[in-house]
C-alpha cells in the first residue's frame, strides 16, 4: 500500500470513528500527516509505511506540538525491518506509540481495545498491579506461590506489583490461578510526556534570530519556534496559544493559511501568517494575515491577539 493510501485509510477509520480531521495535506516534509478529535481526544498522528523512518528530529517536534495543544502524538505504521506490525499490538519509539490501521480500526471502530505491547525482549501485557497485590494479600497467597505459578521469581511478582509489564505466558497463568480479570488493556492513545515544550521556548531577553518572532516576544509572547510543521512557531500567553506562519508567496501563502485555519479549527487554537506587504486580503478562512508593518506598530501582545481574533472571525 502507498503512503498516500495509508494516510487515506486512516483518515476514513478516524472519520468514520466520529473525529473531526483534517484534510489531506499537500504540503511534504512536516512533522505529522493528521490532526484530528473526538471530544476531548486531540491526535496528532504521522503516517509512515516503513516505521524505522520514524526519526528522533520528527519524534522531538510532535512532541512539542503535543505538549503545546494538550494533544496526544501517535505513529501510525504497516511494518518494520523486522516484519509487518501485528494487529492487537501497541509498539513504540522515542516514547510515541505505534499501532496499525487494523489496531487503530478495532479500538476507534469496535471499541475492542489492543492488550499487548512490544518492548525491548518481546511482547508484554499490563497488568492491574493494586489488584494482584490485594487480592494476594487478603486471601494470604505468598509471592513465592505466585512466583511458581507464574514460573519468575519472587522479585518479579514484587516488580509486577509496583507496575512492570508481564510476559504474555506469566500474566495469564497468574490470571487463571487468582481467578481474577488481572491483564489491562493498552490505550494507543495514552500519553506520558518526556519532552517540555518549555525547553525550546524562546521568551523576555532571549532572541530567536527572525525579526518577527523577535518582536512577539518583545510584546509578551512566548515563542516556540517549529522547522517541520506548517507553520513557523507557536506563540503563546496564558490566555492563548497561536500557530504562527510567515510567508509572502501568494500560492503557498494560502497553501500554509488553509491547513493552519483546519489545524487551528480542530485544535481550537488561533492562526496567523504575517506578510511582508500588506496583503490584498486579511484573512485565509479562519487565518488572520497580518503585515510586518502592521506588526511593527504593535507594542503589546493584547493587541495583535485581538486583530487575530478579528481577521480570524473567532471571538
Amino acid at each position: 500500500m502507498s503512503r498516500d493510501d495509508l494516510i487515506n485509510t486512516t483518515r476514513a477509520i478516524l472519520a468514520k470513528g466520529g473525529f473531526d480531521i483534517s484534510p489531506l495535506m499537500s504540503l511534504r516534509s512536516v512533522c505529522f500527516d493528521v490532526v484530528g478529535r473526538r471530544d476531548d481526544t486531540l491526535l496528532i498522528i504521522k503516517v509512515l509505511s516503513n516505521i524505522d523512518a520514524f526519526s528522533r528530529e520528527n519524534a522531538e517536534e510532535i512532541k512539542v506540538l503535543a505538549d503545546v495543544l494538550h494533544a496526544s502524538p501517535l505513529v501510525i505504521g504497516e511494518r518494520s525491518s523486522s516484519g509487518p506490525l501485528e494487529p492487537g499490538i501497541v509498539y513504540s519509539r522515542f516514547n510515541i506509540q505505534i499501532i496499525s490501521n487494523d489496531t487503530l480500526a478495532d479500538h476507534v471502530l469496535e471499541n475492542a481495545p489492543p492488550f499487548i505491547f512490544a518492548a525491548p525482549g518481546g511482547l508484554y501485557v499490563r497488568l492491574n498491579n493494586e489488584l494482584l497485590r490485594t487480592v494476594r494479600e487478603k486471601e494470604g497467597i505468598s509471592l513465592g506461590t505466585l512466583a511458581d505459578v507464574a514460573g519468575v521469581s519472587r522479585r518479579t511478582i514484587q516488580m509486577y506489583e509496583s507496575g512492570m509489564g508481564a510476559m504474555i505466558d506469566a500474566a495469564l497463568r497468574l490470571e487463571e490461578y487468582l481467578d481474577r480479570p488481572i491483564i489491562e488493556t493498552v490505550d494507543p492513545f495514552e500519553y506520558k510526556p518526556d519532552v517540555s515544550s518549555r525547553t525550546y521556548e524562546l521568551k523576555g531577553n532571549v532572541k530567536s534570530g527572525s525579526m518577527i518572532l523577535d518582536h512577539l516576544i518583545d510584546i509578551g509572547f512566548a515563542v516556540t519556534p517549529v522547522t517541520r510543521s506548517p507553520f513557523d512557531a507557536l506563540s503563546r500567553n496564558k490566555d492563548v496559544v497561536i500557530l504562527t506562519g510567515m510567508d509572502n508567496q501568494d500560492e503557498r501563502l494560502i497553501q500554509k493559511a488553509m491547513i493552519a485555519s483546519d489545524i487551528s479549527r480542530i485544535s481550537g487554537r488561533h492562526s496567523v501568517i504575517i506578510v511582508e506587504k500588506k496583503h490584498g486580503r486579511d484573512n485565509v478562512e479562519s487565518t488572520a494575515i497580518v503585515s510586518k508593518e502592521e506588526l511593527k506598530k504593535m507594542d503589546d501582545k493584547n493587541e495583535l491577539t485581538d486583530v487575530i481574533l478579528s481577521r480570524g472571525g473567532k471571538q
